[in-house]
């Protein structure tokens, strides 16, 4: 039976502090949680109900064991988790300043095993038979993810839903010759070749900027649309998400209402609700809706993995019109 999503990308530990509004070096506990935006959708897609796996690659010690035993007891598939010798398991701090700040600090050095993904060792027919297949930004940001990547969107040809989140994080791309890091510019035509193979992006502001080299929201969902997807949804921040489709349909929906308690892990929440709601056949409307829903849900708590809602938990939130 092919599976209802499989995610491609970055996995990791996060070590969270337990204390809000607590600088790092005072901080004095932590809690430790499955992390990895690709890893995170295919958790809140299987916290829906949905058959997910994760191709992706850890290190070769106790925090990669601790991720395998994390995704399986979230009910995702681990078969294509594989360790890299040599390579530590990457892990990430914050801080956490309600509502809206939340510095990140990625362990990711001498390089993350998800970064070493290679072509050769893909299940290419499970990634073309998937219902969903969904890869992200930070895995062209190196090789040989980058080929590998661009190999598995090659070979699925738009097969089903092949979702692209740009998920632009600058700090990933390695540094070029001079030393200085490489920029937009610099990775657009990486991009314009994922945006080609895929019939959804999803991104931010900044990561649709990145994408299309337009940030205006309607503007940039053109533009993603002209690039050779079939939807295009743009997330404004306090704006709302919007969403545009090819057959010219379009719905614009303002955030839920939440106290923010960790907004890390609202984005991955929403995504692998987006999977659900076009598995389902919602309209975009709904769709968003229900995506906003279990965001807002996430952001709620501490936790990002562990924190993925339940249907019934979106469904109370969707109703009351914000989250309890």
């Amino acid at each position: 039976m092919a599976y209802d999503l499989i995610t491609m990308g970055r996995i990791g530990v996060d070590l969270y502090p337990l204390q809000t509004g607590v600088p790092l070096p005072q901080v004095t506990s932590f809690g430790k949680f499955l992390g990895g935006s690709a890893s995170n959708v295919a958790v809140a897609a299987a916290r829906l109900g949905r058959r997910t796996a994760v191709i992706t690659r850890t290190g070769d010690d106790p925090f990669g064991t601790y991720l395998h035993e994390a995704l399986t007891g979230f009910g995702v598939d681990d078969r294509w988790v594989t360790p890299v010798p040599g390579l530590p398991t990457p892990v990430t701090f914050c801080e956490i300043f309600p509502p809206d700040d939340f510095p990140l600090y990625f362990y990711r050095q001498p390089k993350a095993p998800d970064l070493e993904i290679d072509a050769h060792e893909l299940d290419l027919d499970a990634i073309r038979d998937a219902r969903v297949f969904w890869v992200t930004g930070t895995g062209l940001s190196e090789e040989p993810s980058r080929t590998a990547t661009l190999a598995a969107l090659a070979h699925r040809a738009k097969a089903g839903t092949t979702v692209f989140d740009l998920d632009w994080r600058p700090m990933f791309w390695t540094r070029d010759i001079s030393g200085s890091r490489r920029g937009p510019d610099a990775a657009r035509p990486f991009y314009t070749e994922a945006l080609r193979h895929t019939t959804v992006a999803v991104g931010n502001l900044d990561e649709v900027e990145v994408a299309t080299g337009v940030r205006e929201p309607h503007a940039a969902a053109r533009a993603l649309l002209d690039a050779g997807v079939e939807l295009a949804v743009v997330k404004q921040g306090p704006k709302g998400v919007l969403a545009v489709n090819s057959a010219g349909e379009s719905a614009e929906v303002p955030p839920l209402p939440v106290h923010v308690l960790n907004g890390l892990g609202a984005g991955d929440a929403f995504g692998g609700c987006l999977v659900h709601g076009l598995l389902a056949g919602w309209d975009l409307e709904k769709t968003l809706r229900h995506a906003n829903a279990a965001g807002a849900i996430v952001a709620s708590r501490l936790e990002c993995s562990s924190a993925m809602p339940t249907p019934d938990e979106i469904e109370a939130a969707v109703t009351a019109g914000a989250v309890q």
